[in-house]
């Protein structure tokens, strides 16, 4: 006969694995085989989320970023495959985004003191950022998949901050899946993607994070079963100039921080890099264009946004669903 799925679960062990990269920590959780090789199993996650940190990070001067954006106009440089991967998508989402989303804003970041360069906003940087007219990141970066290439048309920083988190949860799951692994969430800071469910068939219960700065609480619980989640909001790194408190996303149309009622922005998708970039995206876009936005694209998302003493959510997809732990409604601060 075959086994029910709590007679599954009790002969699989609950295993928690984590460790430090890119400033923050990667976790996972997962139901495994009792044979496994947990420590072989630990060091392949780390190798995989340090190797997207040592290729993607504005932090290691010999990281392929650095070195990209290093180069000079219309100089090619060689890529390894997996920034050529987030490099084509980033250039995807920035295009259906009309530039919302925007991997080529590292001037605009260093500018603003959130880069590995400053801490401090610099007026005659911004300024400079200001005055660029490199056009489109889509059109200024060009792309050579079959010669793992890259090559810019403009001078531009490439910043993939707002993507390289994501895609660093997707390559977990890919070693997950790789070491048979069948239930798991993995996460790396605000963004999470599940392995299937639970090994009990329970979809995996995670909170969404109520925007207050300086507080760690739940505004809300929703539940994963084989689905990635990420999250972009303004409420954890910010620079303070007299009484107004500037957020690190920058948006590149008005080369300058987010300004908007948008606290946060949650969003689904089948991966981790996707649900992640889309969340910016949306943040940036603010809350008309960016609800317009999402429903021409078919995603399924929540905004969290600042209304006098309250939090206001707009949702679409699941989330506005009545009956779903997330649906659309006031929640009062």
């Amino acid at each position: 006969m075959p086994k029910t799925p709590s007679e599954a679960a009790r002969q699989l062990l609950r295993a928690s694995l984590h460790g430090p990269t890119m400033a923050t920590r990667w976790s996972v959780l997962c139901d495994v085989d009792r044979e496994l090789d947990q420590a072989a199993l630990h060091a392949a996650l780390a190798d995989a989320v340090d190797q997207v940190d040592q290729q993607m990070s504005l932090w290691k001067p010999d990281s392929d970023l650095v070195r990209l954006n290093r180069a000079g106009i219309d100089e090619w440089v060689a890529l390894p495959p997996e920034i050529m991967e987030v490099l084509s998508r980033a250039l995807e989402i920035a295009r259906l985004s009309d530039g919302a989303f925007d991997p080529a804003v590292g001037a605009l970041v260093e500018a603003w003191g959130f880069g590995a360069g400053s801490d401090t906003p610099d007026a005659a940087a911004i300024r400079a950022a200001r005055q660029s007219d490199r056009g489109p990141a889509h059109r200024s970066l060009e792309l050579d998949p079959a010669a793992a290439r890259a090559r810019k048309h403009a001078p531009m920083q490439l910043d993939l901050c707002g993507i390289a988190k994501g895609y660093g949860v997707d390559r977990l799951i890919a070693v997950l899946k790789g070491h048979g692994v069948a239930h798991a969430l993995a996460a790396l800071d605000g963004e999470l993607r599940a392995l299937g469910a639970q090994a009990d068939s329970q979809p995996w219960a995670v909170a969404v994070e109520s925007p207050e700065p300086g507080r760690r609480a739940a505004h809300g619980v929703i539940e994963l079963a084989d689905v990635a989640v990420a999250t972009s909001g303004d409420y954890r790194r910010w620079v303070q100039i007299g009484a107004a408190r500037l957020s690190h996303t920058m948006d590149e149309r008005r080369a300058a921080p987010v300004n908007n009622d948008v606290a946060s922005v949650t969003v689904l998708a089948s991966d981790c890099m996707s649900a992640d970039a889309w969340a910016t995206a949306l943040l940036v876009a603010g809350p008309e264009q960016g609800l317009a936005l999402a429903q021409r694209m078919g995603l399924e998302a929540l905004f969290l946004l600042r209304r006098e003493q309250r939090w206001v959510e707009l949702g679409i997809g699941r989330f506005a669903q009545p009956g779903t732990p997330a649906r659309v409604a006031d929640a009062v601060r």
